[in-house]
């Protein structure tokens, strides 16, 4: 099973009931290039449906600069909470608004800079 980013190839390596680790292109034995997909079903009680979760996580060996260690570790994670009866329509417009969010400017000053404040 593979997952594809963007023009990467991702490989399904561990698999657990509720995940499954992807090994990405450029992972080794000390290169990390993992993207890692899990869910928690949703627990209802006798009033409320309960609450769906996913999250994703990227992780990627990267090589510093100014630092005190030749490398480190990238990680990109999202995590998502759906409740159960949730219209697929309001999935996909929260996913593409988050999506767009994420390739913005201002998202990427935050991770760079730290930055909050726009």
């Amino acid at each position: 099973m593979t997952v594809s980013v963007n023009a990467k190839t991702y490989t399904a390596d561990s698999f657990s009931p509720n995940a499954t680790v992807y090994n990405g292109p450029a992972h080794t034995m000390t290169v990390l290039d993992d993207l890692r997909i899990a869910r928690v079903a949703p627990k209802p009680t006798v009033v409320f449906s309960g609450v769906g979760r996913t999250s994703v996580k990227l992780a990627r060996t990267s090589t510093l600069t100014g630092a005190l260690t030749p490398t480190g570790v990238l990680l990109g994670e999202m995590n998502t909470s759906a409740p159960v009866g949730t219209p697929g329509a309001d999935i996909d417009s929260l996913l593409n608004d988050m999506g767009a969010f994420i390739a913005s400017a201002t998202y990427k000053t935050l991770v760079k800079n730290l930055q909050v404040n726009f």
